[in-house]
C-alpha cells in the first residue's frame, strides 16, 4: 500500500513564497562579474585633473577607475574591479572604496584591502596628466 505525503499546510506554502525572493537576491549577489566590469585594455581620458582634490580621491564608475592625489600632489590610480568576485566597485566614502557585492573595502590611495572577503589589493594603473586631462592606462 503506497504511503501518502501529508498535504502542505497554508503556513508552509506562505513561508516558501516569502523566502523565494530572498534566496534569489542571495544568488544574484554572488553571481560574479557584472557587465561593465572589464579591466582597462588601453589608455582612457577621465576628465580634468582639477576633479581630484588634494588628499582626496575620485571614482570614475564608467571606467572602473579611482584616482587619488596625495598632499604633495602625487597622483595614483587603481582599477576598481573588486579582486574578490570581479564586481565593479561603485561607492567611495572619503578614500574608502566599498564593493556592493560582498562588502569588501579598499583604500583608494594605496589599493590595499581594508575589509575582506577580498584579500588581494586593487590593480595599479599608470596615470598621467596630458594638457590638464587625467589619462590612465594599464601598467606595462
Amino acid at each position: 500500500m503506497p504511503t501518502r505525503r501529508p498535504a502542505a499546510t497554508r503556513r508552509t506554502v506562505l513561508r516558501g513564497a516569502a523566502l523565494t525572493p530572498v534566496a534569489g537576491l542571495g544568488l544574484t549577489a554572488c553571481g560574479g562579474t557584472e557587465k561593465g566590469a572589464a579591466p582597462l585594455t588601453g589608455p582612457v581620458e577621465l576628465g580634468p585633473e582639477s576633479e581630484v582634490a588634494e588628499d582626496g580621491a575620485k571614482l570614475y564608475r564608467d571606467h572602473n577607475v579611482v584616482v587619488s592625489r596625495s598632499g604633495d600632489g602625487t597622483l595614483k590610480a587603481y582599477d576598481t574591479v573588486c579582486t574578490h568576485a570581479g564586481c565593479p566597485i561603485n561607492k567611495l566614502e572619503g578614500t574608502k572604496l566599498i564593493c556592493p557585492c560582498h562588502g569588501s573595502e579598499f583604500e583608494a590611495t594605496t589599493g590595499k584591502v581594508l575589509r575582506e572577503p577580498a584579500v588581494a589589493p586593487l590593480k595599479t594603473l599608470a596615470v598621467e596628466v596630458r594638457n590638464g586631462t587625467l589619462v590612465v592606462r594599464p601598467q606595462t
